[in-house]
């Protein structure tokens, strides 16, 4: 049986990969990205791979490779493409699977099929990555709400991020979701940094119970 967390946002651009990466680390896992939209430049795995320090084997191929830098079902359209929605049976994995989304979990992948629809097939435990910046109360709470409405069970919600204590005990209390913990924004950004901060922001017993 897969053991595995997935990892989605509220937005793009907010510091998932980098999080998903610090936990696959940590728990020493495997890390999956379903769909990569856009090749140009160092794709997700990529990313995850230099900054875990993961083995090769620990970082499994993507079941779509989009070469368009957009929303995946716009890319694959582009593409020309066909989603198979029955390609996004998590892959085998003997440790701690780390899935991570694109963007947030209303995401669409193929017609009117979202992101958040798969998240509810898996039923695996799913943390959600938010920013700490003006807005986050809102596009955070939105993200619960389409998760809870679909039964997708909520581990939490990581900040990323400078911090912002009243946003952040906000969305906790109002979402009704365990706060995990906030990650700081890295300078630099590399294996060893993001190991320490991710260290000294969370605690690893909230990921494996």
């Amino acid at each position: 049986m897969t053991h595995a967390i997935v990892v989605t946002a509220t937005d793009t651009d907010v510091g998932k990969t980098v999080f998903s990466a610090g936990l696959a680390g940590a728990l020493d896992g495997c890390y999956w990205k379903p769909v990569q939209a856009g090749l140009d430049g160092p794709t997700d795995s990529e990313r995850v791979a230099a900054l875990s320090a993961l083995p090769a084997e620990q970082i499994l191929p993507e079941a779509y490779r989009l070469r368009t830098p957009a929303s995946p079902h716009l890319a694959a359209a582009i593409d020309n493409i066909a989603i198979d929605p029955m390609r996004f049976d998590p892959p085998d994995c003997p440790r701690r699977l780390i899935i991570e989304g694109a963007g947030g979990p209303l995401v669409p992948l193929s017609g009117g099929l979202l992101y958040a629809d798969i998240f509810a097939r898996w039923r695996f435990d799913t943390v959600i990555v938010a920013r700490t910046t003006l807005g986050t109360i809102n596009h955070s709470l939105l993200a619960i709400e389409a998760l809870r409405a679909r039964n997708v069970p909520i581990l939490g919600i990581a900040f990323v991020g400078d911090e912002n204590e009243n946003s952040e005990a906000t969305i906790a209390a109002i979402g009704r979701v365990k706060r995990l913990g906030r990650l700081p924004h890295l300078d630099p950004l590399d294996a060893d940094s993001l190991r320490t901060a991710f260290a000294d922001a969370f605690t690893l017993a909230d990921f494996v119970a």
